[in-house]
């Protein structure tokens, strides 16, 4: 969906709610069944979707405006014009976003925006996908350079991963720290949520690459281990183990057995 030169603000505000419902198809709700969904517009006119993810560790779902953010952060955008929601606005979501200095001065029942005014055009979605398409041997490296891209001014602990598909292609994930360390999310869970969003299901994934830059025997969290396991407890993890080392190389299963579920 492109749109070139300029487009009235009413037009622009019903495409994105037009987008946002069929993203929320996407939503992964199995326990409580009632998707939700976000589209954040950028100033480029790209958009980036998020959507709820839940867990059978009810407190760990990731909620679409959460997904959406993260997802921005580890794509190095943060130029967020206008968030347009499947459901009214909550106290919740505002907060988030205030809290992090950014939108919103308008607002409607759905759709927060700094500036209706001046609203670009829709474009296409904002990739999600790291340059080009990746080795197994290239993972780690990369990974290393992906963490550079973690929002990390609380615990000075940057991480990044690579969550690769079968094609070669990797979702690059971050963490990304809030003021409320309770909507924090680690890498992993950044690039899962990502997936998700962009309806890339978690059998096209092949491997994980995590790097922990100040920490050379870094491990997935326990959150992150859970997460992982309810989609793809085969998932290979390569975990960064130094320039001086090679990967280790473990599945998630093994990291977390007896892993929760609801059966």
């Amino acid at each position: 969906m492109i749109h070139e030169g300029p487009v009235a603000v009413s037009a622009i505000l019903q495409q994105l709610r037009t987008l946002v419902r069929e993203v929320k198809s996407r939503a992964y709700v199995p326990y409580s069944g009632r998707p939700a969904a976000v589209v954040l517009l950028l100033s480029d006119g790209a958009w980036i979707p998020g959507v709820r993810v839940e867990s059978a560790s009810f407190s760990l779902t990731i909620p679409p405006l959460q997904n959406a953010w993260t997802t921005a952060v580890a794509l190095g955008r943060r130029d967020i014009v206008a968030a347009a929601f499947s459901e009214p606005v909550d106290v919740s979501s505002r907060a988030f976003l205030e809290e992090l200095g950014i939108l919103p001065e308008v607002e409607c029942a759905d759709l927060l925006t700094a500036s209706p005014e001046a609203l670009p055009g829709l474009r296409e979605p904002l990739t999600p996908f790291w340059n080009g398409q990746l080795t197994l041997q290239q993972g780690i490296p990369v990974a290393r350079q992906v963490a550079r891209r973690a929002w990390a001014p609380h615990s000075d602990f940057p991480v990044g991963c690579l969550l690769q598909l079968k094609d070669g292609r990797c979702i690059p994930g971050v963490n990304v720290e809030h003021p409320d360390w309770t909507r924090t999310l680690c890498a992993e869970r950044n690039a899962l949520g990502t997936a998700l969003s962009y309806g890339i299901t978690p059998a096209a994934w092949q491997a994980l690459f995590l790097s922990c830059l100040k920490d050379t025997q870094g491990t997935p969290c326990g959150a992150c281990r859970q997460l992982l396991a309810e989609h793809r407890p085969d998932l290979p993890v390569w975990m960064d183990r130094g320039l001086e080392n090679p990967p280790q190389i473990l599945r998630v299963d093994a990291m977390l057995p007896g892993f929760f579920v609801l059966q």
